[in-house]
């Protein structure tokens, strides 16, 4: 009789204990720090490998993530380009490290940034953040001044990315307050995008990149402006780049033409691009940014379209507060100016 007590009991009491464990909560996973990093390092050298083990010296939990080390040397439009590309896919929280600094050593500010969609950007005060703001919203700018989120050693005049930012984004991640990195800054550095010009002729726009290492044209006009000029899929439109005339056909994809020909397409962020089906457009036709490019609308010739008034760069100047303007869609940019916090 206790034997078969004994048989019923461990059963229940298996079932029981199987009952409470599943009615308890589950496990909460708390998020490692994201730190999603970019430079014009370059990959020949070891500057972007020296700057992750300095973060990974003060928050080894932190996840490391790079856009590119490939940015065109001392290209602030070019990263300010990426930075607004990438930034859409990373949660709130993320912390941007950015390094394309030609003003290194000088008074320019070493800043951290605070977008309205809690995502932060360590980073020179040179324009990177610009559309990057003009899209989201600013929240607060802070410089780097307080040597505690500095490397604690001396601080060159020429590696700034692994005695200042690369430290601080890494602080970040452990948590420190963001508030204590510094003061706050009043006016940022901005640049002023680029923009194509619509009128009632066409549009007049320019070649900002190149879509390497396909060699495909990335121009500043939106698809949406494009659109309204009246062409068609399968529409052969005559255009001009460089002022010189191209017709090429209206697709939605490189395969819709042969294997070789060139075509104009709306790429995938949203703007026209000009392409070589299974080829590099920008080496067979000799054609690099910067460039311009002038499309009519349909059924008026490409001489028809309007000429863009264009100007050398002009030194820093102060704006006054932002926002300035209606964020852009054109993301590149050539002056650099200053907005109000």
């Amino acid at each position: 009789m206790i034997s078969r007590t004994r048989l019923l009991v461990l059963p229940l009491l298996a079932l029981a204990l199987l009952a409470a464990a599943c009615s308890k909560s589950p496990v909460q996973v708390v998020a490692r720090p994201i730190i999603v990093f970019m430079t014009d390092f370059g990959t020949a050298n070891d500057a972007a490998a020296i700057c992750k083990a300095v973060i990974v010296g003060i928050a080894p939990e932190a996840r490391i993530m790079d856009i590119t080390h490939q940015v065109t040397p001392y290209s602030i439009e070019e990263g300010s380009r990426f930075l607004a590309g990438v930034t859409p896919y990373y949660p709130p929280a993320t912390i941007f490290l950015v390094v394309v600094d030609p003003g290194v050593g000088t008074s320019r500010k070493a800043i951290i940034v605070k977008s309205k969609k809690s995502q932060y950007f360590v980073l020179p005060d040179n324009g990177l953040i610009t559309p990057v703001i003009d899209r989201d919203g600013l929240d607060s700018a802070r410089e780097i001044t307080n040597s505690n989120w500095m490397i604690q050693a001396a601080i060159s005049s020429t590696f700034h990315g692994r005695d200042i930012f690369a430290p601080a984004a890494a602080h970040l991640a452990a948590g420190w307050d963001f508030n204590l990195v510094g003061p706050v800054v009043p006016q940022l550095v901005r640049l002023t995008p680029k923009t194509s010009v619509t009128t009632e002729k066409g549009i007049d726009g320019d070649i900002i990149a190149l879509d390497d290492p396909y060699g495909s044209l990335v121009t500043d006009i939106p698809g949406d402006d494009f659109k309204q000029l009246g062409y068609n899929t399968g529409d052969r439109i005559m255009l001009e780049i460089n002022k010189k005339p191209v017709t090429l056909p209206y697709v939605k994809t490189f395969m819709d033409v042969p294997v070789g020909d060139p075509l104009l397409y709306i790429d995938s962020r949203g703007r026209v691009g000009i392409a070589l089906s299974q080829g590099n457009y920008s080496r067979k036709f000799s054609i690099t940014p910067p460039g311009t490019i002038s499309i009519p609308r349909k059924g008026a010739l490409p001489s028809a379209a309007p000429t863009k008034a264009r100007s050398a760069p002009r030194a820093p100047t102060i704006l006054p507060p932002w926002p300035l303007r209606k964020p852009s869609r054109a993301f590149p940019a050539s002056t650099p100016k200053k907005l109000t916090t």
